[in-house]
């Protein structure tokens, strides 16, 4: 630890080591333990290491698990084995041959020109009841549903891709990585690889399986978007939420991190219009959907006195921080370098993908779209999500000098 500037690996390293040999010490006795005037520790960055140590055994112990099940655990699966449009050749079938009547398995492998529901035949099935184009009446029996019938023979230009987005929100896991990442870039494969794993327990055996499933299921619904290398995942909410309604999503998010009254939001932003007023109108009411307590560092909030000290105070006893990154403000960079210097959670926010530079582009970054008419409720769901998963998973919004650890 004595070399100088020590990196982030070499800072990681040092915690774990003083956890194998404390496993039982808190958070805050390991960054008091570790920090001399070479460098400098946090309990929030200890905690970050001590999780990451914890869910890499977890995956060890995970992996054995999936090899020895093979087959079996592909069957168990809750993700469709089938992208979205392969779950469409059974509907399909059924509407053009049948008129979209119910009918067994039997006879709809025989309307595909098959000779019985074999094993992947079931498969595929199951496939389509989990986008939610089939369904079960009765026993042996299976029934298009009206979003398959939406999406097959639609009325209008728009109804088709209505459906197909419908049906991709429905499917289980899609959904949830679906809703994580809606309106941000997808991290790189790396990245994104241990967050499935992770954060969704996708077995990590069955990951090449669902990415492809999951990206041709996207690429159909058109909530992809592909430029400079990345994919952005598109936010087309069907049901925007009342500001005062929470999401089932949110409601799940708030029951997995642990907030204690008083826990503040410190939000770093440019004061002048129009970017300004989205504080008072989407970041201070998505801060409070989250359950903590927003503060921005203007002469409003903190009255007279050194308005740095002020602010160093405020980032410093933040549980979370929400940078607005738009117009490149100065000070807005200068605040988030302090929170960086820190190792704390921010939440990265911005409507221009040129206004963020590109050592932070690891980090999850929500982006939105003023063009769209419903872009201000969006934002606001989506910064109260995003304030909690930093919470719960801090890595995804911690800065560590360009470098993360996997």
């Amino acid at each position: 630890m004595g070399d100088g500037n020590p990196d982030s690996n070499t800072k990681a390293q040092a915690v774990r080591d003083y956890l194998a040999a404390h496993p039982r010490a808190k958070d805050r006795a390991v960054a008091e333990a570790l920090s001399n005037e070479i460098s400098q520790f946090s309990a929030d960055y200890v905690g970050v290491v001590r999780r990451r140590k914890k869910k890499s055994k977890r995956r060890e112990r995970r992996q054995p698990k999936a090899r020895r099940s093979g087959a079996r655990s592909a069957w168990s699966a809750k993700f469709p084995r089938h992208s979205l449009e392969k779950a469409l050749r059974i509907p399909s079938a059924i509407l053009e041959q049948n008129a979209g009547r119910e009918c067994s398995p039997k006879e709809a492998a025989v309307f595909l020109g098959l000779g019985s529901p074999h094993g992947p035949f079931m498969v595929e099935v199951s496939s389509a009841i989990k986008f939610g184009l089939l369904t079960r009446p009765g026993t042996a029996r299976i029934a298009i549903t009206e979003l398959a019938k939406k999406i097959l023979r639609p009325q209008d230009s728009d109804e088709e891709l209505s459906g197909l987005r419908q049906a991709a929100v429905k499917a289980p896991d899609i959904a949830e990585v679906y809703s994580h990442y809606r309106g941000e870039n997808l991290p790189d494969d790396k990245f994104f690889d241990n967050a499935l794993v992770d954060n969704f327990e996708i077995p990590q055996d069955k990951l090449s399986e669902f990415k492809a499933v999951f990206f041709e299921t996207l690429t159909k619904a058109n909530l992809l978007q592909e430029h400079d290398g990345k994919y952005r995942v598109i936010d087309a909410a069907l049901d925007i939420e009342p500001p005062g309604e929470k999401t089932q999503r949110l409601k799940k998010l708030e029951k997995s991190v642990t907030l204690e009254a008083g826990d503040t939001c410190f939000v770093m932003m440019p004061f002048q219009s129009p970017h300004g007023d989205y504080y008072t109108q989407i970041y201070e009411p998505a801060i409070k959907k989250a359950g903590l307590r927003p503060v921005r560092a203007d002469h409003t909030i903190f009255g007279t006195g050194k308005i740095m000290n002020q602010v160093w105070s405020g980032i410093k006893g933040a549980k979370v921080l929400l940078a607005e990154l738009t117009t490149k403000n100065p000070n807005v960079f200068y605040e988030l370098g302090l929170a960086h210097a820190l190792t704390k959670p921010v939440v990265l926010v911005s409507a221009n993908e040129d206004d963020v530079p590109f050592d932070l582009h690891y980090i999850r970054v929500i982006y939105y779209n003023q063009t769209d008419p419903f872009w201000g409720n969006k934002l606001m769901e989506k910064v109260a999500e995003n304030v909690l998963s930093a919470i719960k998973n801090p890595e995804e919004a911690i800065f560590e000098g360009g470098t993360a650890e996997t």
